[in-house]
């Protein structure tokens, strides 16, 4: 017990009375519950891969987004790798993604260096991509990661919008309403006015 407890705690934002209550909640069910648990989660960390392109989540090495001819790979959209599905959800973004794994965060021990933004400035430089959409948080970190990769992008031939400021400065993108996050994609605007405001 006390070694399921120490491993459910060990997860962000599960504390040591929530483990203990998930711990107890898994004991009260059947063995073939708590089996499949476990196979679900050895199931994700074994045939989950990161694609090699946006680095979304995907069970093949490229994703079906970036594979989908109809969707306009000269048009990339940076995210975080939850924001993925709450803009697809919208149904307002024909582009591709480019998700980051995080935002740059010093207070969290997180830098530039931790986050996929090489990998996004390598593929500006091979010359197709024609607007590079920041729809990332809108927290200081966002705001810092943004003012970040705009500054790596700024010498290349490349249009670099932020998403509209619909969504609520401070929000988490994530608990955005789709009419919100779909008009906010709609409504992008340059990151060089953003800077002016």
């Amino acid at each position: 017990m006390e070694n399921a407890v120490n491993e459910l705690s060990s997860l962000p934002g599960v504390g040591r009375k929530t483990a203990l209550r998930l711990a107890l909640h898994m004991l009260r069910r059947d063995v073939g519950y708590t089996e499949g648990f476990a196979s679900a989660l050895l199931a994700l960390r074994r045939d989950v891969k990161y694609c090699k392109v946006c680095h979304n989540i995907c069970d093949d090495d490229v994703c079906a987004i970036c594979v989908d001819c109809q969707r306009d790979h000269s048009t990339i959209c940076v995210v975080e790798i939850k924001e993925v599905m709450a803009t697809e959800n919208t149904g307002q973004f024909r582009g591709v993604y480019h998700v980051l794994g995080g935002i740059i965060s010093p207070m969290d021990g997180i830098g530039p260096g931790d986050l996929q933004i090489d990998s996004l400035v390598q593929r500006v430089a091979g010359g197709e991509v024609k607007e590079v959409v920041l729809a990332l948080s809108t927290t200081m970190e966002g705001d810092t990661t943004n003012f970040f990769i705009y500054r790596k992008l700024s010498s290349y031939d490349v249009k670099i919008s932020v998403i509209a400021r619909g969504v609520s400065i401070g929000d988490e993108i994530e608990y955005a309403d789709e009419i919100t996050l779909g008009r906010s994609i709609v409504n992008r605007t340059s990151f060089n006015d953003s800077i002016k405001l």
